[in-house]
Order: structure tokens, then sequence, then C-alpha cells
């Protein structure tokens, strides 16, 4: 029977519940608000892992505070290393997630166009 994950998604959502946790605990930024780890992208070959972050009540501008959060990559692979059983724990590099964002602008757009009867 075909197993309904493949590593790299098991791998994923490990690293997202690990990494959730440990800037929820494990960091003292207080200039980068609430950090919600809402997606991690773990390559094929399980080298690199995009981990995709939003904020909020940040008091850093986007790109500094993903660039902040980045100088806690080394910290952080330290920390897998410990509570993951991998033989080599992938690079992280953070990105911000502005999925939210275009949605909100989606339905804006939608509503325009049924307020004006083009929909």
């Amino acid at each position: 029977m075909p197993r309904e994950f493949s590593r790299s998604d098991r791998v994923s959502a490990q690293m997202q519940r690990e990494i959730a946790e440990f800037l929820r605990t494990g960091i003292d930024a207080p200039e980068l608000g609430m950090v919600t780890v809402s997606d991690v992208d773990v390559s094929r070959d399980l080298a690199v892992a995009k981990v995709f972050v939003t904020f909020l009540g940040a008091r850093l501008e986007t790109r500094a505070a993903v660039k902040r959060l980045g100088e806690f990559a080394p910290q952080l692979r330290q920390v897998l290393g410990r509570r993951m059983r991998m033989r080599i724990i992938p690079e992280i590099r953070f990105a911000y997630d502005d999925s939210l964002e275009r949605g909100l602008h989606m339905d804006e757009v939608l509503r325009s166009l049924n307020k004006d009867g083009d929909l």
C-alpha cells in the first residue's frame, strides 16, 4: 500500500510544529510581535526548508522582520537537530506569507465588481 504523504511532507509538518514552538518560547525578540508559521516547504532532497511566516503586532517593516527572524536560523537548526530524527537538518530560509493580503485584495476587487453590477 503506498504512503499517503511523501517524506518531505511529513518533515514539513513536523518542522512547522517545532519551529512554531521555538518561535513562541525560544527567542526574545519583542520587536517581531507574534510570529505565526503558516507553512513550511521542504525541498525533495530535504536540503532546504522555506518557512512562511506572518507577523501580528510587529514593530518592524516586513522585510526587516524577516531578516531579523533569519538571524535565529542557526540556533533553530541546532534545536531541530536535537528534536528531529534526521541525519541532516535542512537549511532554513524565512519568507513572508502574503496570501492573506492577496486574498483580502481579491475580495475587495470582487466586491467592487459586484457593487458596480459587473458580476
